[in-house]
Formats: C-alpha cells, sequence, structure tokens
C-alpha cells in the first residue's frame, strides 16, 4: 500500500493529482480528537464505500492476484526515509478508509487511482473504480539494509495493525480498541475509517499518524509515533468517545494465534509446535506473571486484578527453530507485542480471552487492559502506552522465568494411573549464579479440583536451571484446574509467577 510518485516527471504528475486541494492549515491530535468528538454526537452511519460488485465478488486468489505497483510507491525516489504502499479494497476487505498527507503547509486527501496496481488475470473495468478509495496500507523503511526498505508495518481492516522489527517475520496483531470481548451479547469490532500521515524530513526516523476511530457505539481519536528498529516501538496515545453504553472496553488490544506446543502437543502434526504466540506475560507493581497459552474446546476467558498495571503481552519466549520445524512460517522469528502503559491507568483487569481453532488460520488468542470505570457517554477516556514488537530484545523478567510447560502422564507403573504431570523448567535471574548443590523449593497451590500427588525442584544440568515437577489428579474432567507456582531460595522468591489454567476435557472435539 503504497501510493506514491516516482521520480520522473510523470510519476510526480500522478501523485500531485492525487492529491485533492485542500486549505492549508496545521493539523495535530486535537484535530482529529474534535472529529471524534462531533461524530460521538451524531447516530452511527456505516461506510461500506459502495464497492463494485465485481470488487465484493472476487474470490481469494483474485484478489491477491492484485498487487500495488513499488514504482508508485509514495516518496520513491525522493530522500525521504520512508515509503508508503497502499492496500486495494475487495473481498474481505470492504470498508475503504480515508487516506491524508500533511505537510507544513497543512493536510491534503489522498485520491484513488487504479493505475497504482497490477490487477494481474482481473478484467476489471478500471473506470469503475475511480471513485473507490483504500483499503489500508503498509509502510517501509530500511530495516535491516540500508539500501533497501523493507516493509515493517501494516494498518488494514477494522483497527488491525501488524508490525516487525529488525529480522522478524509478521505474527500478531495489534488493534485499536475492542469492545465487548468475549460477552454473550457480541463483540463490536471498530474500525480506523480516516488517516492522516505526516510528511517524514530527510533525517526522520520517526513517521506521526493519527487516527480516526469509529463504529456503532464507539469512536476515537488516535496518535501513532512510528520507530522502526531491532524493536519497532509505537507511542500511542488515545482519546475515545462512547455514542452509548458498552458492556466492557479493551485498551491496548493484542490479537494472536495458539494451535498447540510443549503443553498441548499435536498427535498428527509433524511440527512440534504451531503459534505466533506461547504466552501472556504481564508485569504489576508486586510480580510478574507467566500464563502458558492453551487450545481450549471451548471459550475460555480469565483476568488478572491489577491497579497501575505496568506492562503486558503476548510473547514468542521460545526461539528454537527445531521446536517448529517450519520453514515456510518460521514461528522461531515471529514478533513478541509489549505494552507498557503510560501514567496511571487506575484499576482493572488484564483480560484473557483464549478461544478453540482447528488450525493455524484463525487468531484465537485476545489480550487487553479493562478498566473498572468506564466513561460516561460524551466524555472522553484518555490513555497512552507504548507498543513494541520484539525478538533480539524482549522485555522479559529480572528473575527467573519459564522457558517451557511440558505436560503428560510420564513414566508410571500402574496403566490405570490418570494423574497428569507438568515439567516446568526456569532460567535465568539468580539460577544463573546458583551452585549445583543449592537449595532451591517450591510454592505450588492448586484449586479445589486438583489432589498434589508430587512436587519436587530438580537441576536441569543441561542448562544450568531448575525443572519444577508437579504431579497432580484431576478430580473432575469437565472441570478446569487452575495453579500457580513459583521458585524460592532462603525463603526470597526468586522467579516469576507461572500461573497455568488446564481445560476441562469436555467440549468440542476440534482441537488438539
Amino acid at each position: 500500500m503504497k501510493l506514491g510518485w516516482s521520480s520522473s516527471i510523470t510519476g510526480c504528475a500522478m501523485l500531485f493529482a492525487a492529491l485533492i486541494a485542500m486549505p492549508a492549515q496545521a493539523f495535530d491530535f486535537k484535530d482529529v480528537s474534535e472529529r471524534a468528538r462531533a461524530l460521538a454526537e451524531k447516530p452511527y452511519e456505516k461506510s461500506d464505500g459502495d464497492l463494485p460488485k465485481e470488487l465484493q465478488d472476487l474470490s481469494y486468489d483474485q484478489y491477491r492476484d492484485i498487487r500495488f505497483k513499488s514504482n508508485k510507491a509514495m516518496w520513491r525516489g525522493t530522500k525521504l526515509p520512508f515509503e508508503l504502499q497502499f492496500f486495494h479494497p475487495g473481498l474481505y476487505y470492504t470498508q475503504t478508509v480515508k487516506i491524508n498527507l500533511v505537510t507544513p503547509k497543512g493536510s491534503r486527501a489522498l485520491r484513488f487511482n487504479p493505475d497504482f496496481f497490477d490487477y494481474g488475470k482481473n478484467t476489471l473495468d478500471k473506470n469503475k473504480l475511480r471513485d473507490i478509495s483504500f483499503a489500508g496500507f503498509r509502510i517501509h523503511y530500511p530495516l535491516n539494509k540500508k539500501d533497501y526498505k523493507d516493509e515493517f508495518l501494516v494498518f488494514q481492516g477494522a483497527s488491525y495493525l501488524r508490525g516487525v522489527g529488525k529480522g522478524q517475520h509478521y505474527g500478531l496483531a495489534a488493534r485499536g480498541l475492542a469492545v465487548d470481548t468475549g460477552l454473550i451479547s457480541g463483540e463490536e469490532f471498530p474500525a480506523f475509517t480516516e488517516y492522516w500521515i505526516e510528511t517524514p524530513k530527510v533525517d526522520d526516523k520517526q513517521l506521526t499518524i493519527y487516527a480516526l476511530l469509529d463504529s456503532k457505539r464507539v469512536t476515537g481519536a488516535y496518535k501513532f509515533i512510528i520507530k522502526p528498529g531491532d524493536s519497532t516501538s509505537i507511542d500511542v496515545q488515545a482519546r475515545v468517545y462512547l455514542r452509548e453504553s458498552v458492556g466492557k472496553l479493551g485498551l491496548a488490544p493484542l490479537t494472536s494465534m495458539f494451535q498447540f506446543s510443549e503443553n498441548q502437543p499435536h498427535p498428527q502434526d509433524y511440527r512440534p509446535e504451531v503459534h505466533d504466540s506461547d504466552g501472556l506475560q504481564i508485569q504489576t507493581d508486586r510480580e510478574w506473571i507467566w500464563r502458558p497459552l492453551v487450545n481450549p474446546k471451548r471459550l475460555l476467558m480469565t483476568s488478572f486484578t491489577a491497579t497501575n498495571p505496568r506492562g503486558f503481552g503476548l510473547m514468542q519466549r521460545d526461539r528454537k527453530f527445531d521446536h517448529y520445524e517450519d520453514i515456510d512460517k518460521r514461528y522461531d522469528l515471529h514478533p513478541s507485542a509489549w505494552v507498557q502503559p503510560k501514567g496511571d491507568w487506575g484499576a482493572g483487569r488484564i483480560e484473557l480471552v483464549q478461544l478453540p481453532t482447528p488450525d493455524e488460520t484463525n487468531d484465537n488468542i485476545s489480550a487487553y487492559w479493562s478498566p473498572d470505570t468506564m466513561p460516561a457517554p460524551g466524555q472522553p477516556l484518555d490513555f497512552a502506552y507504548n507498543l513494541s514488537w520484539q525478538m533480539n530484545k524482549e522485555t522479559r523478567p529480572p528473575m527467573a522465568y519459564a522457558v517451557q510447560t511440558r505436560r503428560g502422564n510420564g513414566y508410571t507403573r500402574d496403566p490405570d494411573d490418570s494423574s497428569i504431570r507438568f515439567n516446568i523448567d526456569f532460567e535465568g535471574g539468580e539460577l544463573a549464579n546458583l551452585k549445583p548443590d543449592d537449595k532451591v523449593i517450591s510454592g505450588v497451590w492448586l484449586d479445589d479440583n486438583a489432589e498434589m500427588i508430587e512436587r519436587r525442584v530438580v537441576r536441569n544440568d543441561i542448562t544450568g536451571g531448575r525443572r519444577l515437577v508437579v504431579r497432580f489428579k484431576r478430580l473432575d474432567d469437565d472441570k478446569p484446574v487452575e495453579m500457580r507456582a513459583f521458585l524460592r531460595k532462603d525463603n526470597e522468591t526468586i522467579s516469576e509467577t507461572w500461573s497455568y489454567i488446564l481445560p476441562p476435557q469436555s467440549g468440542t472435539k476440534n482441537s488438539p
């Protein structure tokens, strides 16, 4: 999704033709906020873009055959550090967006031009496409090589954005806002309907984008300051207005995929693990928490109560290729996404929603912050945070942390033994400095649906870490088991809190 100019006179002429003249004026977050406030006072009007039927009826392969011409990239042929390319509407992306360019002279709307696209084998009438708009855009920057601008961030579909840092492959996504996620009433998906992109300067290493959010019950103004790098960082400022009351808001929502892993292996797939993220990491004033993900047989919602959270994220801790063995998807290179709130967010909870998925094509995991206090309709809710796409420099607890969670029965002499065993491997922190004979003990808690049979901590001579072995019997297979565990030495906690939900066995048989 880049719209562009080329370095030729013709390319420049096409670019200027695509810019709709408007009165020059300053533009900033206040302008978007005022639009969001005014929009919240009006009834919701869905803007599907009135796409021609030919675009709505495109097959998956036909839509994929439409490609933006890279030589038409916005800012191509200039010395500016960024380039923009643009997405064509059609198939799933029927809701178009308005895109504006902001310069010191003011804001200018960018008009859709079918000549910027290669339609492949499609035989679409371009004359019917002159009055539509774009489905989104992507941003390019010399992330991995100085002489090549890599695609590193995408805004497309509802309020979704997907990013990578240096050496990373696309994986999980973020959203602007979540509304009523996991509620019986059904989830509402707000969408970014208009963007304003500031034209960068030659020496800029960041790009600023404003966005207007809209849906049936919510409007919002967003500012993104985007800094590509080893970890691509986005400073987010948001102001949200409610048209009417909602059941729940999810701030800084993350969306990912988890099908199976070492804690829930697949009996038939040749790959040991398939997931974009393997756990939810939480930092509060009191502790660090790690919740390994699962693929449940029915909806599983859990939450962690906190006041002024310091951070949370869906992380891909496992970086070993032979733990995935997928040479195409390269799950070992998918980023972690870490949210660090700015200022005080007050009382609320971090919610984790896990849905069953039969394959890796569905994003079945969501995590977000839900405030206890909701704004009244028409009153602004302000919040800010940093969102970073991490791999080489991931946010980790300063103490020992769980590197893998393995579940199974283990060796037993009794063929009728129905006990469940967990092996949790901890590494890092103080464990790296302990002597082999230093005593480490565990703190383990199981809920009332489990009977403890065994727990012990053993040294892992391979890694130098410690392995916590927990074996128990589930009393009711149709109910979950909740567990918490950590390591201690000399009455001092030396690890994060490992927190796990073992889903009930009942449910639809569509997950491993």
